[in-house]
């Protein structure tokens, strides 16, 4: 089973921290060449220290905000038209706030309509012509397990979520016949600063600690645990590679078999 990902370039969204990090650190462990992009430059540039460069990879990352899509729209442009060729792109970004969605604000939906689907769209739209070109293609959406079974209290998350998720079975019957694969990964509860902010919220409410919040958590999956975002990345990372060549098209959740439908 073919795994290496060496001669391969992938950008991964939202790699300071949590899953998105996990991921880059995964594919450059696979040979990957690296494209980090985030808002934070400095957390950026102690990410790339970080990424293994065995294979004598190229890594470099690329400073957008989601909040702003045509921003995003022309760093990565840059990026493409200087020579970079994009095989694997890898869509993350941290989710809209907690709350019921009887309380949301139409604002709300709004912003993480444009910060999920929309630069996930933008982005697909620049690096999918190169994959033609190259041969070689995958599309990668973190999204949450949300899309299957919707979660209690993230009520505008669930919405967009859902939406993503269409999009990208949609994408992925179009691009299948230029060999490009759009899959989407379905995090359960991992140990994530997005998943501490939330423990703290509830710790709040019930007047508890973050320690037992997250301990409940666990006990709501059948292996009683949250999970690394380490495990998230090994399956995004299989996805990546040249033996999940037949995979199109389909939600894996990773969530230690939380979700309870099929």
């Amino acid at each position: 089973m073919k795994l290496t990902l060496t001669q391969k370039t992938a950008l991964v969204c939202g790699s300071t921290q949590g899953i998105g990090k996990a991921v880059a650190l995964e594919l450059a462990h696979m040979g990957a060449n690296i494209v980090l992009l985030a808002r934070n430059q400095s957390k950026l540039q102690q990410t790339l220290e970080e990424l293994p460069s065995a294979d004598g990879q190229n890594h470099q990352f690329v400073v957008a905000d989601f909040s702003h899509p045509m921003e995003l729209k022309k760093a990565v442009s840059t990026l493409i038209r200087g020579g970079t060729n994009i095989h694997i792109l890898i869509n993350n970004t941290g989710g809209p706030k907690g709350g019921a969605i009887k309380d949301a604000d139409p604002s709300e939906f709004i912003m993480a309509f444009n910060q999920h689907l929309i630069c996930n769209h933008i982005l697909a739209q620049l690096v999918y012509p190169g994959m033609i070109t190259d041969n070689y293609g995958r599309i990668i959406n973190i999204i949450s397990t949300s899309v299957k079974q919707p979660l209690p209290n993230l009520g505008v998350s669930n919405t967009i979520r859902g939406a993503v998720a269409s999009w990208s079975k949609t994408l992925a019957n179009e691009l299948g016949a230029f060999g490009i694969t759009v899959n989407n990964v379905l995090p359960g509860a991992t140990n994530t600063q997005r998943l501490q902010t939330l423990a703290q919220i509830k710790a709040d409410e019930t007047a508890g600690t973050v320690e037992d919040v997250l301990i409940e958590m666990g006990k709501e999956t059948p292996m009683k645990r949250i999970a690394l975002p380490e495990e998230i990345a090994a399956a995004v990372a299989f996805l990546a590679s040249p033996a999940a060549s037949y995979i199109n098209g389909i939600n894996v959740p990773v969530d230690g078999g939380r979700t309870k439908c099929l």
